[in-house]
This record gives structure tokens, C-alpha cells and sequence, in this order.
């Protein structure tokens, strides 16, 4: 299929799916016949439960064959982890990310979230900060370990309540290296692939264009998700530069101690 009317169908299902998604709607309805039946089995179980009408909560999508995951998100996380994990800083600064990351995080490293929306939570050796990747409360060079993991290609589309910008993902970039400590690391990760905006969804970035938002880091590692959900280690990023919705996974250093 032509990538252009192939790109056209994506954008047409993804504008449907808010409002009503026919492949959920079709096996939801392939399901119920199994469902029914395994409700009378059930009921007639020696020991069983009573089954009460205003108790169902029928699930009708998770009798299939593998564990469903999101491959850029799964992924980023490990190499993050790992990363992170290996370095062992005393404090490591998230910006922006999944909750369950830094989560996860604090249980081997002291983190710090910081996000326009403030995480309620309240665990051990986890900070929650109100702040905007646009303006970090830190000052110049003061963070030594410091991650934004799939949240720059959102900044200036007005998703999360920021302001409109064009220049929100450079920005959000010019912002993070500034408060990077020198020989400090910054994992950065977002969309890789030929260069476009989905609004009001995300930007996708060439590698090339990612490098050239951070002249003052020297980039350590890339490794990436490709199109087919694999996870490629220490890769050549001219093997996601013309993908179409790839993951680059970025590791910069800025010099000096």
C-alpha cells in the first residue's frame, strides 16, 4: 500500500477511536457467547459465588494468545531503568513521564517527578513537583541525573494545557540541557522517523534534528524501538531516520565534571 494513503487510513482510525472503535465493538460481541456460557458454568460450580446482576463487569477483550504491551513505552522504560540503575546517582530527576516509571524508579534511586500536573503520590524516597519542562525550578547545571521520556514531542500542541508554540519540543530541549549538571546525563527519548506534526497528538522527529536541539551535550548512546516494535541496542540511527513512528532513545552527557 501507497505510505501516503497508508498514513491517511491511520490518521482516519485514529481520529474515530475517541468517539466509537469497531474493532473493540466486534470482539466484544464475538466474545459474549463465551462469556455467557462460562457465566452458567460458573453459577453451577459446587462453592461458587452468587452472581448478582448489578455485580457484572464483563471483560471481553483479554482471552488472547500473548500479553498485549506498548512497545515504545516497555522499552524506553527498561533502557531507562537499567541505565539509570547502572549510574547509581543520588538523585535522579524525571520530567514528565509515566508515574509507574518513577515509581519503579524510587525504589532503587531517589527520584524527583516534576510535571505540570502534580502526582498525588506518596512513597518512600519519591519527590512530586509542580513545574513545566519549560521552566524547571532548578537553577543552571544543578541536576547530575536527569530523564524526559516521551514528553518533548508533546510540548507547545496545547494537549496537556501548555501554551501553543511551534517551538515547544526545541525549547523543552534548550530547557533540560540548561539545567543539566556538567558530566551529568540526560536520557531523552520521543518519536524518530521522517519529520511531521500529528496535531494536536505529537511531533516526529529525524535523530539529525534531535542532535541538532542539543549542540551542548555530546551524545553517548542511541538505541531505538524500529516500526515493528523491536528494540534495537546501540543503533545506527540511520536505520529509524525514515521510519514512521519509531522511538529514539538518547543518551547525552554534558561535558565537563
Amino acid at each position: 500500500m501507497d505510505p501516503a494513503i497508508k498514513r491517511t487510513l491511520k490518521t482516519f482510525n485514529h481520529c474515530l477511536i475517541p468517539f466509537f472503535d469497531p474493532r473493540r465493538f466486534v470482539a466484544a460481541v464475538a466474545a459474549l457467547p463465551w462469556f455467557l456460557r462460562d457465566w452458567a458454568r460458573y453459577a453451577r460450580t459446587p462453592g461458587a459465588e452468587p452472581i448478582r446482576l448489578r455485580d457484572l463487569y464483563p471483560q471481553l477483550h483479554d482471552k488472547i494468545a500473548a500479553t498485549p504491551f506498548d512497545a515504545h513505552y516497555f522499552h524506553m522504560g527498561c533502557w531507562a531503568a537499567r541505565r539509570i540503575a547502572a549510574a547509581r546517582p543520588e538523585r535522579h530527576v524525571d520530567v514528565g513521564g509515566q508515574a509507574i516509571f518513577v515509581g519503579l524508579l524510587s525504589a532503587f534511586v531517589p527520584t524527583t517527578f516534576v510535571d505540570i500536573r502534580p502526582l498525588g503520590a506518596d512513597l518512600p524516597d519519591l519527590a512530586c513537583e509542580a513545574g513545566s519542562v519549560l521552566e524547571l525550578p532548578y537553577g543552571d547545571g544543578t541536576v547530575r541525573s536527569l530523564s524526559c521520556l516521551h514528553v518533548p514531542e508533546h510540548i507547545g500542541l496545547g494537549r496537556y494545557g501548555d501554551p501553543l508554540d511551534p517551538l515547544g519540543t526545541r525549547k523543552a530541549a534548550a530547557e533540560l540541557s540548561r539545567v543539566l549538571a556538567p558530566g551529568g546525563d540526560l536520557y531523552f527519548a520521543l518519536p524518530v522517523g521522517a519529520p511531521r506534526l500529528c496535531f494536536n497528538a505529537h511531533r516526529v522527529h529525524s535523530p539529525a534534528q534531535v542532535l541538532e536541539m542539543l549542540p551542548g551535550l555530546e551524545p553517548v548512546e542511541f538505541s531505538c524501538v524500529d516500526d515493528g516494535g523491536r528494540y534495537r541496542e546501540n543503533a545506527d540511527p540511520a536505520l529509524v531516520a525514515d521510519a514512521d513512528y519509531a522511538c529514539g532513545l538518547f543518551r547525552f552527557r554534558k561535558p565537563g565534571r
